[in-house]
């Protein structure tokens, strides 16, 4: 059987997840190359997994044994190392985001129009969680009627110390706001950001928290998110979606229930590596089978990754402004991507 080559570019904490997970669970490929800016991290990493270590990115989506890339940098260095992926030729697998700059996002689709092939995915995984899935068809089944108002929250028990208040937004909404333009097939027409009474952790480090994001769509559906760095208490990932029929519930990832000392309690998960695990595993495992066909990406697309670049940056523009309401003016979307 046929093993995709893989090369890794970007050996933080999500890239070593990444080599780790494509190397024990999923099938059909093999991390044959790596580069990390920290040589000393990157040659451990090719050691221990039996890659070929490269100092510089560029020279690793070149080399030849290389037939599919997956980039996992700091993020304004993604559209750099895809933009060579696409110029060589090679399917690339980018984690989230696309790009921090909109214009960035833009060259990433003309360049890959240009190549005349899809062949950028975005790591979007919630597109690939069971629970989302779920929650995805109940809404195009009907079962809850036509899709009114969406709550939704991101909460993070803890953050790094480089969080901003900007970042809140294009790091951690962004998965919402990637994730529920895809769960209601619609696009986004005005945002605004409110900021509520401000924690007192967060605000010791300079950091709005928490922020709620205000989305509407095309076809009216309102939508508030509220973004937490400092819950405290475990990552928490809520979304209900609400109907003219009924409504939907993003499931709790399943906890044992314990019953001890007159209390009932169930675990929450501390952190995004084991609360999505499974669908970081499908989405790996499926963009692994679809390059080894040589078929279009399941995945978000650079079209996507351009929305919820786009998107993000206005309502960052909307928190700066001190929670003005902004429209969301979107181009037409390219024959090339539908």
């Amino acid at each position: 059987m046929k093993e995709l080559q893989i090369g890794v570019v970007g050996l933080g904490a999500i890239g070593r997840e990444h080599v780790k997970r494509l190397t024990e669970r999923i099938t059909g490929c093999r991390v044959v190359a790596v580069s990390e800016v920290n040589q000393e991290v990157g040659r451990k990493v090719a050691e221990q997994y039996g890659a070929k270590f490269y100092e510089d990115g560029e020279e690793l989506i070149n080399s030849p044994e290389v037939e599919a890339v997956m980039v996992t940098t700091w993020d304004p260095a993604h559209a750099q190392y895809v933009m060579a992926s696409i110029k060589a030729g090679k399917y690339v697998f980018c984690e989230k985001p696309l790009a921090t700059e909109v214009a960035e996002c833009e060259e990433i689709i003309k360049a890959e129009e240009a190549f005349g092939k899809r062949i950028v995915q975005v790591g979007f995984m919630r597109r690939f969680d069971p629970g989302y899935v779920e929650l995805k068809k109940t809404i195009e089944e009907g079962k809850i009627g036509l899709p009114l108002i969406v709550h939704a929250c991101h909460r993070n028990m803890t953050h790094e110390a480089t969080m901003t208040s900007e970042m809140s937004i294009k790091n951690s909404g962004v998965h919402e706001i990637d994730v529920l333009r895809w769960l209601l097939d619609d696009d986004y027409v005005s945002g605004q950001v409110v900021l509520p009474r401000q924690s007192s952790i967060s605000a010791k480090e300079g950091l709005q928290d928490p922020q709620i994001m205000m989305l509407r769509t095309k076809k009216g559906i309102c939508i508030d998110v509220e973004i937490s760095q400092s819950s405290g208490y475990g990552y928490d990932i809520q979304c209900e979606v609400v109907g003219d029929l009924g409504t939907a519930k993003l499931p709790d990832p399943p906890r044992v229930i314990t019953k001890t000392d007159c209390t009932k309690a169930s675990g929450i998960m501390p952190g995004w590596e084991t609360r999505f695990i499974e669908a970081y595993n499908i989405e790996m495992q499926d963009w692994v089978d679809t390059v080894l066909a040589d078929e279009t990406p399941h995945g978000a697309s650079a079209w996507d990754g351009y929305m919820a670049c786009l998107t993000a940056t206005i309502l960052g523009e909307c928190r700066a402004e001190g929670g003005t309401s902004k429209e969301i003016t979107l181009p037409e979307k390219p024959e090339f991507y539908n």
